[in-house]
């Protein structure tokens, strides 16, 4: 198929060099090029493989010289290499569509605006409990196409961006799971949330009357667009709102309230009906609790009874999974003080779910780089549950505008120490201090990583 074709990638990343490795092994020539400087441990990565690559730079003439182009999902569309790529009829797909040619495994792939990793490690572990030869990849952490370089699975469960979405022309899930859509990154779509809509429903894209497509019906943009297209795979919905009669996820006695509460929770549960069979768990046996993760455990769990695995060994899985770092982890609790760090939590929508699953009095700590938030969306929770707010950023304007007037302590930090302190003073027995920032980290940290591991430890040091 391929000889020595020439293949350019654009970004050397996780997933350009994984892109780099297979087309190597796989016999093409490989030129990498990255504009910024490539880290150490991908550096070592071409180098051990004798993959050529440049740094600091795009050289147009070369990448123009390429019979096909992976570009790395964080490259947007209108920088000066892709634009004369498309001038010049050459292909630019993304690294999950290159890697997509080179295995015959199942892929069972998770999008949506928030809960995507939450929901891909969920699903990942049931699988891994059944026996299953899975591999967990893609927007996770690890390179789809490193991973297939590697040596070949039955299954691969894949995180899935509507960055990685843009570029896929033949790939195809199997199982596809949609979780919600809110704005988020518009930035790259034009500030249109139409072409980003248009982007996350690529996960349907090619697939048959074969394949599965799970998504949430309680979303309002997901409910409409699936009514108005046309989807051929069998389709799997789930809510929390409602029962359902076919086949789906639900809960025994839906939600009526707005936010979730103690008896909301109490001998209600999970329900699972595939093939005419229903699995039944309770609610408090989940391992993830809040109302968005209950989503979450009905995502994997359709999924995986529609790969006929067990009841019992979802039950358990659910039961027993460890959540990620970053994401509503709980830190510790002193004097009666709980600390959480949700410091993943990089947009409101995110934030809006982290709040609704704490039932004590919030101390919040919020901010960083604005991506453009609408507050507004949170202000009814804020109104319920949070009593003081700690502006974690360099920039608080837009949030102590949003909240002023609605909650009676609005402080600014600028450090996660400061900030720490501040909501341990303010706090008293059986207050939950909650890092859920809405915001990018980039003004004060690294990285949402290095916010949370920076929260954490100034906790500890208390």
């Amino acid at each position: 198929m391929n000889g020595m074709k020439k293949l350019v990638v654009l970004g050397a990343g996780e997933s350009g060099v994984g892109a780099a490795v297979l087309a190597n092994r796989k016999g093409y020539e490989v030129f990498v090029s990255d504009q910024g400087v490539i880290k150490d441990n991908y550096r070592d990565v071409l180098l051990h493989d004798d993959i050529p690559f440049e740094e600091g730079r795009h050289s147009v003439d070369v990448i123009l010289t390429a019979d096909e182009v992976v570009k790395s999902p964080g490259i947007p569309d209108h920088v000066t290499p892709v634009t004369a790529l498309r001038a010049q009829g050459i292909p630019v797909i993304s690294e999950i569509e290159f890697a997509s040619r080179y295995t015959q495994a199942k892929k069972i792939c998770i999008t949506g605006s928030n809960g995507k990793t939450t929901t891909t490690l969920l699903t990942g572990h049931i699988l891994e409990k059944a026996g299953l030869d899975v591999c967990v990849a893609g927007n996770v952490g690890r390179s789809f196409a490193m991973e297939v370089a590697k040596g070949e699975h039955d299954y691969y469960v894949l995180e899935i961006s509507s960055f990685q979405l843009d570029g896929v022309t033949t790939f195809k899930a199997e199982v596809a799971m949609l979780l919600n859509i809110t704005p988020d990154h518009l930035d790259r779509y034009d500030n249109d949330f139409g072409k980003y809509t248009d982007t996350k429903f690529r996960i349907v894209r090619n697939q048959t009357d074969a394949d599965a497509f799970i998504y949430c019906a309680d979303d309002d943009v997901i409910g409409r667009e699936t009514a108005r297209r046309d989807i051929v795979s069998r389709q799997y919905p789930f809510t929390v709102r409602r029962t359902l009669s076919g086949e789906g996820g639900y809960l025994l006695r839906p939600f009526k309230r707005p936010y979730t509460s103690a008896d909301d929770i109490k001998g209600n549960k999970l329900c699972i009906n595939i093939k005419s069979e229903l699995l039944e768990t309770t609610l408090e046996s989940l391992a993830l609790q809040g109302r968005h993760n209950i989503y979450n455990s009905l995502a994997a769990g359709i999924a995986a009874r529609v790969l006929d695995l067990r009841k019992e060994i979802i039950k358990e899985s659910l039961s027993d999974f460890q959540n990620i770092e970053h994401r509503l982890e709980h830190v510790a609790k002193i004097h009666g003080i709980e600390f959480i760090n949700d410091s993943k939590a990089t947009n409101v929508n995110s934030t809006w779910y982290a709040l609704e699953s704490v039932s004590k009095p919030v101390i919040w700590i919020a901010g960083g780089v604005d991506k453009g938030n609408d507050y507004s969306q949170l202000t009814e929770l804020v109104k319920v549950k949070v009593k003081a707010i700690i502006c974690l950023g360099l920039d608080n304007k837009k949030i102590i505008g949003s909240f002023k007037g609605i909650v009676p302590v609005i402080m600014e930090a600028h450090s996660a120490e400061e900030a720490v302190n501040a909501a341990y003073n303010l706090g008293t027995q059986g207050d939950v201090v909650l890092l859920s920032p809405a915001c990018a980290s980039f003004d004060l940290f690294n990285n949402y990583e290095d916010r949370g591991t920076k929260f954490k430890n100034a906790v500890r040091n208390l």
